[in-house]
């Protein structure tokens, strides 16, 4: 999953992060090396995270959703956000930002329900249920609620659901997830139907089959017991086939959630407003308590916390969607008691590296000075500090099954300002022309700062970076391309549900480089792809032992980027604003529960 806020971290969409943390910091803002025990308790609570996902029957997938205590119809919220939306097109969405966007909007097969209390669990949205599975869960059958609609009137049926899936092959959807498409017809899957269903040709009976107008069935040639869960991704949101117009959808996409579109100026401002034909009677999970939404883009997160700190206006109405509280003013926040309690608090499932692109930086000796020498402490403070983030000693998170808090081969936690002299060892003799390093950053004030504390660690150790601006709302489209002109770039990946396979798979698999995907540092190894494959037909238990030595291969033998920090969320709501709490599914505030209180 992309994007912690503006992009920097790929895929937030359905990780499953912990519940409301308490996290406690040092009294100024310079990293998180002075708070190893509170590091340690966030780290120890973000486990909830690992937890086993409860696949729900028919009766917890009836709407409506659980009255949230104290709500109230009526009011319009106010969204600040920093940088715009790339996507709208369902199956393009796969960062945190159009993700929330997203359960506004649309409905897939399943969704997330959650209780507030860090218990996760997928039910039926569009189906009666979270799935039927049977032949060893190689097969999964799904039944539609009667009468769903989107905004325009029209029953979706099983048809929507084939053209939702079959148009996930088309080459104009590039950048939204692939987990389903792969497992149905593999890795070039492209091949097996290249103009998405478009046309005359469409995927056979054997690998998905519409029996009826409410029936949906996939066949998979092995088990795919996580179906579920990746069905309830923003990237799976049905798109009703009658009105999909193909690429020209991802500007004006058609509604089956709770609202719809009723203006989008691109970069500029989104407003949403009730979509009459959502029926709450059918969905468990949402709410559409307010008359709206009015997102304002381009609002920096120091504005965005200026503006909620001071709760005047239309402030006291408004939200911060995937931005945080700006780092410089954090102790303007937890210093004050009436501002502390308007927040919202978690340990986020994202780890944080300097990517490399292995077409251009070939030498591992380069890499591994950058690995030594690149300061998390730094880029921590950047982020908030104690609040912002921990150092990321290797490529697993704290919230993922398997987490190592102790394996650190490159001795993050005991250097996290950066080994320079480690760093300058391994430059010995390394031509001059190799450390010339192009670096690419946002343009944001978040992207400034990171560019900021690259330059100045790795400058220390004699290498001449060059940094080129992105713009932060096409950031990932970026350096997704195959051939960018850039030899690093800080990602993010958070997995998409409970499984290391979620996290190793995408990122480091060679048979998904492609234009847009997440491999973005272009690994290609063999003895990664047998260990992927390897795994992927184990039970849980012993692939978890395959999952940990891969990520030990990937890290000490190959080293595509450098783990620079696990990071937390900390946002800002106005006094107005109702049902507010930290989202164990986006890891972001709840956007299901939210209302006005006058």
């Amino acid at each position: 999953m992309k994007s912690v806020n503006s992009r920097t971290a790929r895929a937030v969409m359905v990780a499953l992060a912990a519940g409301s943390l308490v996290l406690t910091g040092c009294s100024e803002n310079k990293g998180s090396g002075d708070s190893a025990k509170d590091s340690k308790k966030d780290q120890k609570e973000a486990s909830v995270q690992s937890k086993a996902v409860a696949y729900k029957d028919a009766a917890a997938s009836t709407g409506p959703a659980a009255d949230v205590p104290g709500a109230r119809e009526g009011g319009t919220i106010s969204v600040y956000q920093e940088a715009g939306l790339s996507h709208l097109d369902p199956g393009q969405i796969y960062v945190s930002d159009a993700g929330q966007v997203a359960n506004l909007l649309f409905r897939g097969l399943t969704n997330f329900q959650e209780d507030g209390k860090g218990n996760v669990a997928v039910v039926g949205d569009l189906a009666t249920d979270s799935g039927k599975s049977s032949d060893g869960n190689k097969t999964w059958t799904f039944t539609l609620k009667d009468g769903v609609k989107d905004q325009n009137g029209n029953v979706i049926t099983s048809a929507d659901i084939r053209h939702t899936v079959e148009r996930q092959y088309a080459k104009f959807i590039f950048d939204g997830p692939s987990y389903l498409q792969t497992w149905l017809s593999g890795p070039k899957y492209r091949d097996a139907l290249p103009d998405g269903g478009f046309g005359s040709k469409h995927l056979p009976d054997s690998v998905l089959a519409t029996p009826d107008e409410k029936t949906v069935v996939f066949h998979f040639d092995t088990p795919r017991p996580d179906l579920p869960q990746t069905l309830a991704m923003a990237g799976y949101s049905v798109v009703p086939a009658k009105s999909d117009t193909k690429a020209k959808y991802d500007k004006a996409p058609v509604a089956t959630g709770p609202y719809k579109i009723a203006e989008y100026k691109v970069g500029k401002s989104l407003k949403l407003v009730r979509n009459e034909n959502w029926d709450p009677k059918t969905d468990s999970v949402r709410h559409a308590y307010v008359d709206g939404y009015n997102f304002d883009f381009g609002v920096t997160e120091s504005t965005q916390t200026k503006r909620l700190i001071a709760d005047q206006g239309g402030a006291k109405s408004a939200i911060q969607f995937t931005g945080g509280v700006e780092s410089t003013q954090i102790q303007d926040v937890v210093s004050d008691p009436a501002v502390n309690k308007r927040t919202i608090k978690g340990y986020q499932p994202y780890v944080m590296t300097l990517t490399f692109n292995l077409d251009r930086v070939k030498n591992k000796k380069v890499r591994d000075a950058v690995t030594y020498a690149v300061n998390s402490k730094s880029l921590i403070a950047g982020e908030g500090g104690a609040y912002g983030g921990d150092v990321a000693p290797n490529l697993f998170a704290p919230t993922l099954p398997g987490y190592e808090a102790a394996y650190d081969p490159y001795g993050r936690l005991k250097t996290p300002s950066g080994n320079i002299e480690k760093a300058k060892e391994l430059l010995k003799g390394v031509p001059a022309a190799e450390k010339k390093l192009v670096f690419a950053y946002g343009n944001n004030e978040q992207g400034q700062k990171r560019k900021v504390a690259i330059e100045d660690a790795l400058g220390k150790v004699g290498f001449d970076v060059v940094s080129k601006e992105i713009d932060a709302a096409s950031y990932y489209e970026q350096i997704g391309k195959l051939k960018n002109p850039y030899d690093m770039y800080i990602s993010g990946w958070g997995q998409d549900w409970p499984s290391a396979a979620t996290v190793v798979t995408p990122i480091y698999d060679g048979d998904q480089i492609s234009d847009g995907s997440p491999n973005y540092s272009h690994i290609n190894d063999p003895k990664v792809q047998e260990l992927i494959k390897k795994a992927l037909t184990q039970q849980p238990t012993e692939a978890a032992a395959t999952w940990k030595e891969a990520q030990h291969y990937i890290l000490e033998k190959v080293n595509p980027g450098a783990p620079l920090w696990y990071t937390k969320q900390f946002q800002l709501y106005g006094s107005n604003i109702g049902g507010a709490r930290y989202s164990t599914e986006s890891s972001y505030i709840d956007v299901n529960n939210l209302f006005l209180k006058s």
